[in-house]
């Protein structure tokens, strides 16, 4: 037998010797088989591959419910926010304001049911030519013209609107505002809220306080201010030759947003059905883009896809750091074959030499010598260093100082003074074996 066999780094033990096996302690290395041949009580590391053989490896319920919930709930989630924002958002006219056919929260769709429950007639147009002939062909009790904000509008679009013979209702329009309604100018910004309306104009006196704002306006002669803000009116309505011009400095308050608040209903009931005909005059399904020339791709895609696709990256991203921040669980891997007590051995004996642990390699002879030879010298288990020595040095005729040394002296070195303890050991170790 090497005497070296149990604790030189790199050597290899004969697979005949059980002290080779026992070299490393338990407490070091794991739950070591016995080799082959031997008999007694199986190892934890033949119990474990006796486990493993009779496991199931394939995946169960359980453990894919595990595995896939946190998916599934961002899932849930992402469609939940998805379903909201259709419900919230509506269907159509999502991007245009004031559109009579637009459910979301900035159309007029609610108005325009109003106004039909009322008898008018809403004649929804996205042209200044469509506008102009349903103006012509209104007959004696006319028709009011309403101007939505989002209209792109140009210097003489806003001049063929003007002279048509039909009411005008401008809602929160700033373009070409002095050619719509000529004398009406914007004085200063003023913010939206609920005001009285503090005026003779009977449609604002009916209606009582509205949500209005927007921009401060400057009245013409002769026309009526309601709604002031800062002692600017925000809404004004001039009349003569026989029609009647009204303009709002801003037009939520018949959004279906606003219109169920304090009189909002009522004052765009009263202001945009005073003519049986309401010709509705909103942007365009495609507007043109800012530079001239044909919509791209990307400008006839709706808003609610844009971002729907932003959440859905969103989603994507954060699972992604949330399943990528650890790569699993720490758990005690079931070897799926026995590993040979020599080949541990000189497995941990390569790294304890890789990494110069002379300290641990020569903990680790130590404890494996003395759990070998206490039982043999007759000593119960945690027998102290004196003792054991003592016993060690009357049944070998080895120098008690010698013997201390090697058991609890301090570590060696180099490598030159590990082998030697290991040495050492192993002709103690036989010589209490047959003593």
């Amino acid at each position: 037998m090497n005497p070296a066999a149990p604790g030189q780094p790199g050597s290899t033990a004969p697979e005949t010797a059980p002290e080779a096996a026992e070299a490393v302690p338990e407490a070091a290395t794991g739950a070591v088989p016995e080799p082959s041949g031997r008999t007694g009580t199986p190892t934890a590391g033949q119990a474990a591959a006796r486990d493993s053989a009779t496991t199931s490896v394939s995946p169960t319920a359980a453990g894919l419910w595990r595995g896939g919930r946190g998916a599934l709930l961002v899932a849930l989630l992402v469609v939940a926010v998805a379903v909201t924002g259709v419900l919230l958002g509506g269907s159509g006219g999502q991007g245009r304001t004031l559109d009579p056919a637009g459910t979301s929260l900035s159309g007029g769709k609610g108005l325009a049911r109003l106004l039909q429950a009322r008898g008018v007639r809403i004649e929804r147009v996205t042209s200044v030519s469509e506008a102009a002939a349903l103006a012509g062909q209104a007959g004696p009790a006319g028709s009011t013209l309403l101007v939505s904000p989002d209209f792109p509008l140009d210097e003489d679009e806003a001049g063929r609107l003007a002279a048509l013979p039909s009411d005008l209702l401008v809602a929160g329009v700033r373009t070409h505002l002095n050619v719509l309604a000529p004398g009406v100018a914007p004085m200063r910004e003023a913010r939206a809220r609920s005001r009285e309306p503090r005026c003779g104009l009977p449609a604002a006196e009916r209606a009582g306080s509205a949500y209005t704002g927007g921009v401060a306006l400057t009245p013409p002669p002769g026309s009526i201010g309601c709604y002031p803000a800062d002692g600017a009116p925000t809404l004004v309505s001039h009349s003569g030759a026989g029609r009647t011009v009204t303009v709002a400095g801003d037009g939520q308050f018949m959004t279906n947003l606003r219109l169920a608040e304090d009189g909002n209903a009522a004052l765009a009931m009263n202001l945009a059905g005073g003519r049986p005909t309401l010709i509705w005059l909103t942007a365009p399904e495609t507007a043109a883009p800012a530079g001239g020339g044909k919509a791209g791709f990307y400008d006839l895609v709706p808003e609610g896809v844009k971002w729907a696709v932003v959440q859905v990256l969103v989603a994507v991203l954060l699972l992604a750091l949330w399943r990528g921040r650890r790569l699993g669980p720490v758990v005690a891997e079931r070897l799926p074959v026995v590993v040979r007590a020599a080949e541990t051995v000189e497995g941990r004996a390569g790294l304890y030499r890789a990494r110069r642990a002379r300290d641990r390699a020569a903990a680790a002879l130590r404890a494996g010598f003395t759990d070998r030879v206490t039982p043999r010298l007759g000593l119960p288990s945690g027998t102290g260093p004196d003792a054991l020595v003592n016993a060690i040095a009357e049944r070998t005729g080895q120098a008690a100082s010698h013997v201390g040394a090697a058991l609890y002296g301090p570590p060696p070195v180099d490598e030159a003074g590990l082998v030697a303890l290991a040495e050492y050991m192993d002709i103690v170790e036989r010589q209490v074996g047959k003593s």
